[in-house]
């Protein structure tokens, strides 16, 4: 999901830098159109500095990990390089609204910086400067400042919440997963504490019976001291069935859980399971997990099918998906296939893989008396 999400940040980072630049270009117009070199040089210099602070802001806004000072920081950069923009590059374009397309940009982007109510005044202050500043009718600077600013204030904002609503979305699948990790932790503590706690109490007062009894009669000082071995010995043996059923869960509460995984990593997963016991569940277990985990590190799938079949003395474990390159064959080297393989053998099962037409698909078969 992490590579996912990388992308997507990515692609989003990509369209703001697109969206922005292709108003940039329209000043370059202006300063092109401009006979004078020294003004052609000064507008170039502020559309430069704009363009890097634009780049900066725009950086941060898709970068979750960036701290909140650096973020200040671009921000107070963009709003020196707007103010700087005004005599730098208002100047420039021989007749051409060149500092209207900047004013542009600005529209667009104190849009995703700020709250509504301070985003318009800011974009009210934009234009009417736009159209104090820029030479040629005043419709054409309102169109080009308030209209493409709109425009530009529009895609922004809708890739912006698009992304802030994946990442949101993220951040609450991994926020549940901690928590379920936590209850589990609790469940188990508080299963760990109900076992200890009776007997351990009990085997404390008998060793002090134990205790007292040693000086006045040692036989039945014995027999609390043989009570007091009895009862750690049968702690023991809880305690240890207790840790083995905390660390075997069974085969349809891992498919269930492995499921929901692959659902919350975009993968559409179908599971087939037939009624009732099933046989040499720790084997499939290993086999489920090492085959879905691969589904999510080697392959684009967009969906996976997991199905058991119990038939014949039998038990047979298919899972396939799709999202497999072009031309992609198992690894015979795959150190996680091989265990696999070698720990169905010691069961008297066997371990099929095959890939073809873009899928792959992972087979094993043990006698039902595993």
């Amino acid at each position: 999901m992490q590579q996912r999400l990388d992308r997507v940040r990515v692609v989003t980072f990509v369209v703001l830098i697109t969206n922005a630049s292709a108003a940039l270009f329209l000043p370059a117009v202006g300063l092109w159109r401009e006979p004078d070199p020294a003004r052609q040089a000064v507008g170039a210099l502020g559309i430069v500095l704009f363009s890097a602070a634009q780049v900066a802001v725009l950086y941060t806004l898709v970068t979750p990990w960036i701290g909140a000072r650096t973020r200040r920081w671009a921000r107070m950069a963009l709003a020196g390089a707007a103010v700087a923009s005004l005599p730098l590059v208002g100047p420039a374009g021989g007749g051409w609204p060149t500092w209207s397309w900047l004013a542009a940009c600005i529209v667009g982007l104190v849009a995703v910086l700020t709250r509504p109510v301070i985003a318009a005044g800011l974009s009210a202050v934009t234009v009417a400067l736009a159209l104090l500043v820029t030479p040629g009718t005043l419709g054409d600077t309102l169109i080009i400042t308030a209209g493409f600013g709109a425009g530009l204030a529009a895609i922004n904002v809708l890739h912006v919440w698009l992304w802030d609503v994946l990442l949101q979305a993220e951040q609450g699948r991994a926020a549940q997963a901690r928590l379920i990790t936590a209850e589990e932790r609790l469940r188990f503590a508080r299963d760990v504490h109900d076992l200890l706690g009776h007997n351990l109490s009990i085997i404390a007062l008998k060793a002090e019976l134990a205790e007292r009894l040693a000086a006045v009669d040692s036989a039945r000082a014995g027999r609390e001291a043989a009570e007091v071995r009895r009862l750690a010995a049968a702690t023991l043996v809880e305690l240890r069935e207790a840790v083995y059923g905390y660390r075997q869960a069974g085969l349809r509460e891992q498919l269930a859980a492995i499921e929901r995984v692959l659902d919350s990593s975009g993968v559409r997963c179908t599971v087939t399971v037939p009624d009732g016991d099933l046989p040499a569940q720790t084997v499939l277990a290993a086999v489920v997990r090492e085959a879905t985990t691969n589904v999510l590190r080697h392959s684009r799938a967009r969906w996976c099918t997991l199905t058991i079949e119990n038939t014949a003395g039998e038990v047979r474990l298919t899972i396939t998906n799709d999202g497999v390159p072009a031309g992609a064959a198992p690894d015979a080297h795959s150190d996680g296939l091989r265990g696999l393989a070698d720990r169905l053998a010691e069961s008297d099962g066997v371990l099929r893989t095959r890939a073809g037409d873009g899928e792959f698909t992972v087979e094993a078969v043990v006698p039902s008396s595993s």
